[in-house]
């Protein structure tokens, strides 16, 4: 048995795994987000509560592992911000740990068991309030040591003209303290920021989606430049990584609509003439967190 966690800054997501896909979601507790033994003994809490022997324990969390430091990188829970969290664990659970970025437990999830099966090279997609992302090579994830792959949502890459209009784009400031970064335009709040650029007004994504899904001309405008600058990058992901199958999660893949008009435009970019979709919304129809981090409590299982 795996015990596995999706943990955000607000709730711990728990779940023990006899298989991959043999999943017991738990209730969720809140995260004790500044208290490091409270966090430690909420884990403990949920292992010493399964009911079978745990082989290990498998965290996914909103943040990366420094791979030279090996150092917990997570603004959303100060207390394990900067802890050897990996190590800690074990010392004080007494059993293997992994910890992993949540978009690449994502990514893990939909090539196991989601939109990615049976594709060798699988890059997850992640377009939410961020772009984040995740690599998966023949099962097995490009970060298993930690570090910053996958995260195509930072570095200075936004577009600065886009759309069939040729529309001017501001190059927008990042939370990661750059600017023009494709998290600032291409995320959920970056297409809020975008509209407002175009048109002036103050709409939230769910706004301009169903905005342009009721043909609002302005909105179409908004998505059309949205979609120009996502597919750019992302065509290039594709072509370095060789990925064939791209499934996207977070909050804009619930618009069906957006998804197959990033798919159009991406593929229209890529050197592979792809026939069938490419991008595509994510399968997995359990968190996909929970799915991913058990994957891996697995294969670290395994190599015990």
């Amino acid at each position: 048995m795996i015990v596995c966690f999706d943990i955000g800054g607000t709730a711990i997501k728990g779940a023990y795994a006899t298989t991959p896909e043999g999943i017991q979601p738990l209730p969720r507790i809140p995260t004790p987000g500044h208290d490091l033994d409270a966090f430690v003994a909420a884990l403990a809490f949920v292992v010493d509560a399964a009911p079978e022997p745990v082989e290990a324990v498998s965290l996914s969390i909103a943040g990366v592992i420094d791979p030279d430091t090996r150092q917990a990188i997570v603004a959303n829970i100060p207390c394990i911000h900067g802890v050897r969290l990996q190590e800690e664990l074990e010392r004080r659970l007494s059993l293997p740990v992994v910890v992993a970025n949540d978009a690449d437990c994502f990514a893990m999830a939909e090539a196991g068991f989601g939109a990615g099966q049976g594709h060798e090279v699988v890059f997850g997609v992640i377009l939410g309030s961020g772009v984040g992302g995740g690599l998966v090579v023949r099962g097995r994830l490009i970060n298993e040591g930690g570090g910053y792959a996958g995260e195509w949502g930072h570095g200075p890459i936004s577009a600065t003209t886009a759309g069939a209009g040729g529309h001017s784009v501001p190059q927008f400031a990042c939370g990661c303290g750059q600017t023009g970064c494709l998290d600032a335009i291409g995320s959920a709040r970056g297409l809020e920021r975008l509209d407002k650029h175009l048109h002036g007004r103050e709409l939230s994504s769910v706004e301009i989606i169903a905005a342009w899904e009721e043909g609002d001309e302005r909105a179409a405008e908004t998505v059309d430049v949205h979609v120009d600058i996502l597919s750019g990058p992302l065509a290039v992901l594709i072509n370095t990584t060789g990925a064939s199958r791209v499934p996207v999660g977070g909050g804009l893949s619930n618009a069906t609509g957006l998804i197959e008009r990033l798919d159009a435009a991406t593929r229209s970019k890529t050197l592979r003439r792809f026939t069938s979709p490419l991008v595509v919304p994510a399968a997995c129809t359990i968190e996909p967190g929970l799915i991913g981090s058990a994957i891996l409590g697995f294969q670290k299982s395994s190599q015990a």
